[in-house]
């Protein structure tokens, strides 16, 4: 070999190796990405989070949740919110102020129907209607005296109570928090396409492994104690947002012939008299569309369409039943475009709190 093609042969090898290099980068961009599918336990329920990647990131899932709960479970005895519960001197963190802060003022947007002091007394009827005798009055009052969103506040960095026995149960706004802690931890992953689900609130982004948007079907509230009738009431279509629903399926009481969700007023101590038995919410995280639908179950139909006026950013679909028992239906205009009928043969459905494919 002469000279000429020796310094020739040097120039053509690298250029060959750039070629190989380039050609592999571009047929992996055109291989679609496998979807990943974690599943897990946090907050007392199950989480299932699909997400479009190369590997798979439970771990660091399974961190951003359990950072979240050490800030907001009040099972955990070290978590903060149980050090404020028991009036220890404790440093708040970003977590807990963010989820207090929101908290606050989804209380005062609704005013007060949504409460994270209100645990006492739902506590306190539950353990009534398993038994199936209501809490006396006396009791109820009691309870009274120590719930309120108004009786609790954030001032520079600390909690201040009115009364030490307030309380703070997070459980309608925590897993919705959850969902945007985990969202945010896939986006800052590079990750476009995927879908958070903890305890039935959800975080949706992209599209499936259909490239279409996300379904998701709310179930029918029916009395069902056995949990084996799942019939889906509608089927969504969801992309770049959060939904959550609140509803006590499958758990009612009746009067008069009627029938009620089990829902406490704070502002009563008693179930509410509306007939709204399952609310789900659309907006931009979701936190705050747990927060909303927890309050709309407090409010009712009437009640929620006058906070909506409002908050036009929220989008609504609402299952109550009319006074011959019959279920019906509301929604906001925005939800219209994302209801659909499709018949698929895999949707992601919700039930006691939990999502599922079919």
């Amino acid at each position: 070999m002469n000279k000429r093609n020796r310094k020739r042969l040097r120039w053509q090898i690298p250029f060959l190796f750039l070629l190989i290099i380039g050609t592999v980068y571009i047929i992996r961009q055109q291989r679609p990405q496998p979807y990943q599918k974690d599943t897990g336990f946090i907050f007392g329920t199950v989480y299932h989070i699909t997400y479009q990647n190369d590997k798979d990131l439970q771990t660091g899932i399974d961190e951003a949740l359990h950072e979240v709960d050490a800030s907001l479970s009040p099972f955990n005895p070290q978590s903060i919110i149980t050090q404020v519960n028991q009036n220890r001197t404790v440093k708040l963190n970003k977590m807990f102020t963010d989820v207090f802060s929101l908290a606050e003022e989804v209380s005062t947007e609704t005013g007060g129907a949504f409460d994270i002091t209100v645990a006492p007394l739902v506590n306190t009827w539950g353990f009534g209607f398993k038994k199936g005798k209501a809490p006396a009055p006396a009791v109820v009052d009691s309870l009274r005296s120590f719930v309120g969103f108004n009786k609790v506040k954030l001032v520079n960095g600390k909690i201040i109570k009115q009364d030490p026995r307030v309380m703070l149960d997070c459980s309608g706004i925590a897993k919705g928090y959850g969902c945007d802690v985990v969202a945010d931890f896939l986006r800052k992953n590079g990750i476009k396409n995927f879908i958070v689900e903890i305890g039935g609130e959800i975080v949706a982004s992209g599209i499936d492994q259909k490239l279409v948007p996300w379904h998701i079907g709310v179930t029918k509230p029916t009395d069902d104690s056995l949990n084996t009738n799942q019939e889906i009431e509608t089927v969504l279509k969801v992309t770049n947002i959060a939904m959550a629903t609140s509803g006590n399926y499958r758990n009612f009481y009746y009067k008069g012939g009627r029938k009620f969700a089990h829902t406490i007023d704070p502002h009563t101590g008693y179930p509410v008299q509306h007939s709204l038995l399952s609310s789900t919410v659309l907006a931009k995280n979701c936190a705050t569309a747990d927060a909303y639908a927890t309050a709309f179950m407090v409010l009712g139909v009437n009640g929620a369409k006058a906070v909506l006026k409002k908050h036009p950013e929220l989008m609504v679909y609402f299952i109550y039943a009319d006074d011959k028992g019959k279920l019906k239906e509301w929604y906001s205009p925005g939800m219209k475009d994302k209801i659909t009928d499709d018949q698929l043969t895999t949707v992601q459905k919700q039930h006691h709190g939990r999502t599922k494919s079919l």
